[in-house]
C-alpha cells in the first residue's frame, strides 16, 4: 500500500476538524472536530509506522497515547460543557467570551471595569427613549 492513501485521507479529515473548530458554534461541536483532528494524527502516526517497519512500534505506541489523552480531554471537556450550559443556559462558544460576567459579589479584576461600548449603547438607548418621550408629549398637546 502505498504512503500517499492514508496520507491524503488524514490531511482531509484533519481539515475537516479545523473547519468545524473555526466554523462552530457549539461547544459539543467543536470538542468533536478537535476529537477529528486527533484522529487524523492517529492514522498518519499509524500509516508512517508501517511505512519505515519500525521494530519498536513507537508510531502505535504514540496513538494509543493519544487515544488516552483524547478520552480524557473529552471527559473533562464534556463535563466543563455542562458545567457552562447549567450556568448559562447556552453551550454557544461566541455567547461565552467573558465568563466573569455573572460574578455577583465582584472580584476586583479586569472583569470589573466598565466597558466604553456598553456606556456608548446606553447613552444611545436613553437619547432614543428621550426622543420618543419628547414626540409622544408633543403628539398629545
Amino acid at each position: 500500500m502505498h504512503l500517499a492513501y492514508p496520507a491524503v485521507l488524514a490531511a482531509l479529515l484533519f481539515c475537516v476538524g479545523l473547519y468545524g473548530v473555526l466554523a462552530r458554534r457549539n461547544a459539543i461541536l467543536v470538542l468533536m472536530s478537535v476529537e477529528l483532528m486527533l484522529n487524523a494524527v492517529n492514522l498518519n502516526l499509524v500509516a508512517f509506522d508501517v511505512a519505515f517497519r519500525d521494530v519498536l512500534r513507537s508510531g502505535q505506541s504514540f496513538a494509543l497515547f493519544i487515544i488516552a489523552l483524547a478520552a480524557a480531554e473529552i471527559g473533562i471537556g464534556l463535563a466543563i460543557v455542562l458545567m457552562v450550559y447549567r450556568n448559562r443556559g447556552t453551550s454557544a462558544v461566541d455567547r461565552l467570551r467573558d465568563l466573569a460576567d455573572t460574578d455577583a459579589g465582584g472580584t476586583g479584576g479586569a472583569a470589573d471595569a466598565p466597558d466604553p461600548q456598553d456606556a456608548a449603547d446606553a447613552a444611545a438607548d436613553a437619547a432614543g427613549e428621550s426622543a420618543a418621550a419628547s414626540k409622544k408629549a408633543e403628539a398629545t398637546a
